[in-house]
């Protein structure tokens, strides 16, 4: 018999195979997010049209974004001025205060953070950590090509480095470098930026004399206290793809799922030009992965924000995916993608994406109909809930078997109503009854039997 997986009542997410037995007629599909309002225009005087988003995440009664405004000298990439945009209504419009910090043309009336660099206002996140000191509640990372800088403030507005010198830690850290507490684990995470060395298109893999090529990748380490960092390890991807670019990471543990990580690159295809008259080469989209590790990631090679109908996102640097995720309602998830990055005729400007709650990938069946059997597994408490989807004319059927995949009594396929209706938490019945108290603890299996529906999440419950 496989290993028995203890779930007791965290939340499973279908996005990876890590709990799949076997799927006949179903398979796992992409979910993708809807493009929404448009949150906010880089068009103050002191922004320009390299503005780009750095990190978004709640801070008590608002929501806060850090974010590059400009670039005043592009031979100087490194040394831009960063700005903090805030919203008060869960992030569908964003507003500049007047933070007083900067002058900028002969005025203190801004929104500016700083001005300069490096070491300068990094990607921002509030520090969960229990042992987190008052003065340095806000962390983030900031870079120099190869060199790194933990950062820190009392208040996400002031910031300081908090060592000297450059964090020890190979790698290439031009882009949005993320980093978090890791409640689970126990320590700080960073996802950072470096260039593997991989066999070339059409060379063989397992020549050693293959020619190489430089990809853009990204690897992870861990602290302790966010200054002394493991050696990085790159990730690891189930589809073997090599040569597939990464810009950047957006790297978070799930909300309400946080044994999972998800991650939401950018990805480069350098070699395309969609606009023979704009003067830089290469087109972006935006991808999907999932680990349990943070090495060894499920990776959709299908794009997960394609750059869609306005060909002003046909261009480099456009349809980055800003790290952080938000909780816009019960019903809702929200982040936000770039758009009309280094256009000369109309601001670069940023753009919400509403999310599923836990519904980034589902176990899908089309109308012919499919079954998905599970790995047994323990759990604790008293409620199966479901997240699922249905047609008007699709439904969903749940089976609770024993460890060895016989069905258990009352609760087979035919002891419950097909299910049909799009819900996010809906505790399933056999016979009426919801109650599995008598299987806590006991091995079992669900074996999902799906037409036209999809299956994005379950968790076992003792109350909704």
């Amino acid at each position: 018999m496989p290993d028995v997986v203890q779930l007791g009542e965290r939340r499973e997410l279908f996005v990876d195979e890590f709990l799949i037995a076997d799927m006949r007629g179903t398979r796992l599909q992409l979910s993708r997010p809807e493009r929404r309002e448009v949150v906010l225009t880089f068009d103050a005087p002191w922004e320009d049209n390299v503005a780009f988003p750095l990190s978004v995440f709640q801070d008590q009664g608002s929501v806060r974004l850090v974010y590059r405004a400009a670039i005043p000298d592009l031979t100087r990439e490194h040394e831009g001025i960063a700005a903090l945009a805030e919203s008060t209504d869960g992030g569908r419009t964003f507003q500049r205060p007047d933070l007083g910090l900067v002058e900028f043309a002969g005025t203190k009336r801004n929104n500016i953070l700083a001005i300069g660099g490096p070491p300068g206002v990094p990607p921002a996140f509030l520090d969960t950590n229990p042992n987190c000191r008052a003065d340095a509640r806000y962390k983030g990372l900031t870079s120099k090509w190869q060199a790194l800088y933990a950062m820190c403030s009392p208040d996400g507005l002031r910031w300081r480095a908090m060592t000297p010198e450059p964090i020890r830690m190979e790698g290439t850290f031009d882009t949005v470098n993320t980093a978090f507490w890791d409640s689970l684990g126990g320590s700080y995470r960073c996802f950072t930026r470096f260039f593997a060395q991989v066999p070339a298109e059409g060379e063989d893999p397992d020549d050693p004399n293959a020619r190489l090529t430089a990809v853009r990748a990204i690897q992870s380490s861990t602290s302790p206290d966010f200054t002394n960092w493991t050696p990085p390890v790159p990730h690891q991807y189930a589809d073997q793809e090599r040569l597939t670019q990464l810009y950047t990471n957006a790297t978070l543990p799930c909300p309400g799922a946080e044994h999972i990580y998800l991650a939401f690159p950018n990805r480069f295809v350098e070699e395309r030009v969609s606009k023979p008259d704009y003067p830089y080469q290469g087109v972006n989209d935006a991808l999907f992965m999932a680990s349990r590790d943070c090495i060894h990631w499920t990776r959709y090679l299908e794009a997960w924000v394609r750059p869609g109908l306005d060909p002003r996102n046909w261009t480099e640097r456009n349809n980055y995916p800003v790290w952080g995720i938000l909780q816009t309602s019960p019903e809702e998830w929200s982040t936000y993608v770039t758009e009309h990055y280094r256009q000369r005729d109309v601001p670069g400007r940023l753009r919400r994406l509403s999310i599923r709650p836990h519904g980034l990938v589902s176990v899908h069946a089309d109308h012919e109909g499919g079954e998905l059997v599970t790995k047994p597994f323990a759990f604790s408490g008293r409620e199966l809930r479901l997240n699922y989807s249905t047609s008007a004319a699709g439904s969903v059927r749940v089976e609770l078997q024993d460890e060895a995949g016989s069905p258990l009594a009352g609760h087979r396929l035919t002891d419950m109503q097909p299910l049909f209706g799009d819900e996010l938490d809906r505790a399933i019945a056999w016979n009426g009854g919801t109650d599995l108290s008598q299987f806590i603890g006991t091995p079992v299996r669900l074996r999902l039997v799906l037409r036209d529906a999809d299956v994005f999440a379950f968790r076992t419950a003792n109350r909704s």
